[in-house]
């Protein structure tokens, strides 16, 4: 299989894209330590996955704990982060500044402090992957936060591909994906929110976190490509344009 061998470890592996990638990685061969915030979201993934996987929980937030994680797991050929908490849409006008800077722990340090801590046990040949957003390039009002901190991961992927070579860095970039972070958002708004999104894209459809795994995968595996931003939205950019 092709990942046969090879060690993953996914933060934010618990739910949602990174869930969909720690089931994709292991049914392609690899071993998977997913890493979750949350002990009971933990152990419901691990209850999804074969025995090849294992979990931590992580407070991506503490930077000792990241880097508990990391010299417990030891050497590894690939890192997926995939960790995220819900963004409501708010004016920047209307956001203490304590607050602004909180929407940047989870999505843009603890990343920092992913790869701080995870690259110099990366094998040759492995890789780092980032989750950043459409929002980087198509904000709406009230997303400017959002807007800055996935334009950031961006930013960080190009610059630590510079830096870490030959350790490969790349970012995906997803659009309007179905994961347990719309759950906030009850039923019937949900579907209506789906179908005005799903219209604002080329494909008419909503993103699926196993589209997403698929992009996590291609990135692991081809060694030539590095520094990358690969977007994964059913064309809503171009739709927008």
């Amino acid at each position: 299989m092709a990942l046969s061998g090879q060690r993953i470890v996914i933060i934010g592996g618990s739910s949602g894209m990174g869930l969909a990638t720690a089931r994709a990685a292991a049914a392609a061969g690899a071993a998977v330590t997913i890493a979750s915030s949350d002990q009971g979201r933990l152990k419901a993934a691990l209850a999804q996955l074969p025995d090849t996987c294992e979990g931590a929980v992580v407070n991506t937030r503490d930077e000792a704990d990241v880097a508990a994680l990391f010299a417990r797991v030891g050497e590894l050929d690939h890192v997926v982060y995939t960790a995220g908490d819900t963004v409501r849409p708010q004016p920047l006008a209307d956001l203490p500044l304590d607050a602004a800077r909180e929407l940047f722990e989870v999505r843009f340090w603890g990343a920092v402090a992913t790869v701080k801590h995870a690259a110099r046990r990366v094998r040759p040949g492995g890789s780092i992957v980032l989750t950043s957003g459409t929002v980087a390039v198509r904000p709406a009002p009230g997303t400017a936060l959002a807007a800055g901190a996935a334009a950031a991961t961006e930013g960080l992927t190009r610059g630590l591909a510079a830096e870490l070579a030959p350790v490969r860095v790349n970012a995906v970039r997803p659009g309007a994906i179905r994961t347990p972070l719309w759950d906030p958002v009850p039923e019937p708004q949900r579907a209506a929110l789906f179908a005005t999104l799903a219209d604002r894209t080329l494909t008419k459809s909503i993103g699926e976190a196993d589209q997403i795994a698929a992009a996590h995968l291609y990135l692991m595996k081809n060694r030539f490509v590095t520094g990358t931003v690969l977007t994964v939205d059913g064309g809503a950019i171009l739709a927008g344009s």
